[in-house]
C-alpha cells in the first residue's frame, strides 16, 4: 500500500514538473512593424530604422545632392560594427541601401556582384553561344562617383539596477575622384533599462 501511495506521489509529481517546464508558442499575429518593441536591452529593428531614416533624409536633404544635375551613382560599402554588440550589418547597410533607392534621388554600382557580372560578360562575349548583337560588351559599366561608408559604436553604463545602451552611427559620402568628404551625420540612440528581480 506504501509503495502504491509512493509510485502515485512520484507520478503526480513528475506531471505537475512536466507541467512547469517549457512551453511552445502555439497562437500568433502579425505585428506592426513601425512600432517600437523593446523585449530586451539588444540593438533591434526600431534602432535600425530610426538610423535608416535620419541618414537617408538628412544625405538627400544635403547641398551635394540637392545641387546634383543627375542623380549621383553610389558605392555602398559594409556598415562597420565598431560596438561591443553583435549586429546584423549586412541587414544594417541594405536597409540604408533600399531607403535611398525609394527616394528616387541616387543610382548605385554594385559591388558584391561584380565577379559575377565580369563572368556572365565573358560568357557572353567569347563563347559563342549568345549573340554578338545582343552579348553585353566590356568597359560599358559607369563608374561611382561616391564612397557611402558607415559605422556604429556603443556604450552600456550600469549603476545599480538600471542600465543605459547608448548607439551612435556615423556616416560619410566620400568622392572617389577627389578624395573629399562631401557629406557626414550622425544618429545617436539612448535606452533605458530596469533590472527587476524575479522572486520564486
Amino acid at each position: 500500500m506504501v509503495k502504491a501511495i509512493g509510485f502515485v506521489f512520484v507520478w503526480v509529481l513528475g506531471f505537475g514538473m512536466l507541467g512547469c517546464g517549457s512551453r511552445q508558442f502555439t497562437q500568433g499575429s502579425y505585428d506592426d512593424i513601425s512600432e517600437d518593441r523593446l523585449l530586451d536591452d539588444k540593438f533591434n529593428e526600431s534602432d535600425m530604422r530610426q538610423i535608416a531614416d535620419t541618414m537617408v533624409k538628412s544625405l538627400t536633404e544635403s547641398i551635394v545632392i540637392r545641387e546634383a544635375k543627375k542623380p549621383p551613382i553610389l558605392l555602398v560599402t559594409l556598415v562597420k560594427n565598431r560596438s561591443q554588440e553583435h549586429i546584423d550589418m549586412k541587414s544594417m547597410t541594405d536597409k540604408i541601401k533600399v531607403a535611398l533607392i525609394k527616394s528616387g534621388r541616387f543610382k548605385f554600382t554594385e559591388k558584391e556582384n561584380r565577379e559575377e557580372m565580369a563572368e556572365e560578360t565573358e560568357y557572353q562575349g567569347q563563347s559563342g553561344y549568345v549573340d554578338s548583337a545582343t552579348a553585353r560588351k566590356k568597359g560599358r559599366q559607369i563608374g561611382a562617383q561616391f564612397f557611402l561608408t558607415g559605422e556604429i559604436t556603443d556604450r552600456v553604463q550600469e549603476v545599480g539596477s538600471k542600465k543605459y545602451v547608448y548607439y551612435k552611427c556615423t556616416f560619410n559620402l566620400v568622392n572617389i575622384e577627389t578624395g573629399i568628404l562631401e557629406w557626414a551625420d550622425d544618429k545617436e540612440i539612448r535606452k533605458f533599462y530596469t533590472k527587476k528581480s524575479v522572486g520564486f
